[in-house]
């Protein structure tokens, strides 16, 4: 048993962490116009960060001391609140806590697997989470990395075509009739803009293929001056020189001279440094002053797999620094499964358009705050080790 200095600690921390939960709540509390919605909420969220298995609608109401559902079902699917309102205090409370100049903007999605053909945006469709075709919702989020942390700061929900065109089943879920279909870049571009409507303090964008393959979002970022790291296909076509040729980034990789080869790593991983050998090319350059464009190309020292990275940004960048965007991806992968794990971002059994927005928001608050908390007091721990020595 803990003794007595131990169990008023641990109190201690208790208590920390339910004021610091009461803060959140207040950052979001005037969203709510009526008490009774406002109330649960800081009960919602106390679930998804408590000790609850399944955090759906019937163990969070056990949670909060509720007989059934009811309440938190009301909360997510006709209570009067806006969900992007909240987003944006998301946003603002990461900012706050995390913010930093040189902090990268990272997109990625994450597949929600599901039964029937009910649940909003469901289809047979590819998911990473799962590693193959299947039943599933597809979200798109967009992440903030910086050296104080990482949480996420927005998300969409992807409707494929069979779900646009089909709007009889589209209000059956409650889309907004003024919703249409958008690729994932587009989805992403959307999310960048707010980012950086909203002046959130970064200086990179990276995200995987699905969005590096887009020449339309890459020349969107390079038209709002954010400079970026989007991994490619090896047959994507890129243009070297002053002549209208391109050439594969395949091909390109293939004449870098063994010399030109340097060893980085890409941060860490669950089983240690990322270390791989990478190169550049230098490509056409944009027409902003000060900026060239690259490929960057990834050679696993294992069994000498490439990867390739189309990327933009100031001159004076040096490889290295290209290596640390590009490995900042990983980032979100860590989080998704935090967040799925620990607040139950894919417990929802919410079938339609608010729902989702409104589980998924609040889920990565109090995602967010998890992190925060933890970030902060690691930050206090180390700062107490420097008072001692």
């Amino acid at each position: 048993m803990p003794d007595a200095d131990g169990a008023r600690t641990e109190l201690e921390e208790v208590r920390a962490w339910a004021s610091g939960l009461e803060a959140v709540h207040a950052r979001i509390a005037g969203r709510f116009a009526r008490a009774e919605p406002r109330r649960r909420v800081l009960a919602y969220l106390r679930g998804l960060v408590g000790n609850v298995g399944r955090k759906n609608g019937w163990q969070l109401a056990e949670h909060a001391g509720e007989a059934t559902p009811d309440g938190m079902q009301r909360l997510l699917a006709t209570a009067g609140w806006d969900p992007d309102l909240v987003r944006d205090d998301l946003r603002a409370y990461v900012v706050e806590q995390l913010g930093d100049p040189g902090a990268v903007l990272v997109v990625d999605e994450t597949g929600f697997l599901k039964k029937g053909t009910t649940s909003v945006g469901v289809q047979r469709q590819y998911s990473g989470t799962a590693g193959k075709v299947d039943n599933c919702q597809l979200g798109v989020f967009l992440a903030y990395a910086s050296p104080r942390g990482r949480a996420f700061i927005d998300r969409e929900l992807y409707l494929p075509k069979a779900w646009t065109e089909d709007r009889v089943r589209c209000r059956a879920a409650r889309v907004p009739d003024q919703v249409g279909f958008r690729t994932k870049p587009q989805l992403a571009q959307v999310m960048l803009g707010r980012a950086l409507d909203a002046e959130v303090p970064a200086s990179w964008v990276t995200a995987d293929e699905v969005y590096g393959q887009d020449p339309a979002l890459r020349g969107w970022l390079e038209g709002r001056g954010m400079a970026h790291v989007l991994a490619i296909k090896s047959s994507e076509l890129l243009a070297v020189g002053d002549g209208p040729t391109k050439v594969s980034a395949a091909q390109l990789a293939a004449a870098v001279p063994a010399e030109h080869w340097v060893g980085a790593s890409a941060g860490y991983g669950a089983k240690g440094r990322r270390l791989y050998d990478w190169t550049r090319i230098q490509l056409t350059p944009p027409a902003a002053s000060r900026w060239q464009r690259w490929l960057l190309v990834r050679r696993s020292r294992r069994d000498g797999e490439l990867a390739y990275y189309a990327c933009s940004g100031p001159a004076s960048t040096s490889l290295v620094g290209l290596v640390r965007v590009a490995g900042t991806r990983w980032a979100i992968e860590d989080g998704f499964q935090q967040a799925k794990n620990e607040v139950g971002l894919d417990h929802y059994e919410v079938r339609r358009w608010p729902g989702w927005y409104r589980h998924i928001t609040l889920a990565l608050l109090a995602h967010a705050f998890l992190v925060i908390t933890r970030t902060t007091a690691t930050s206090g721990d180390r700062a107490k080790g420097d008072t001692a020595a």
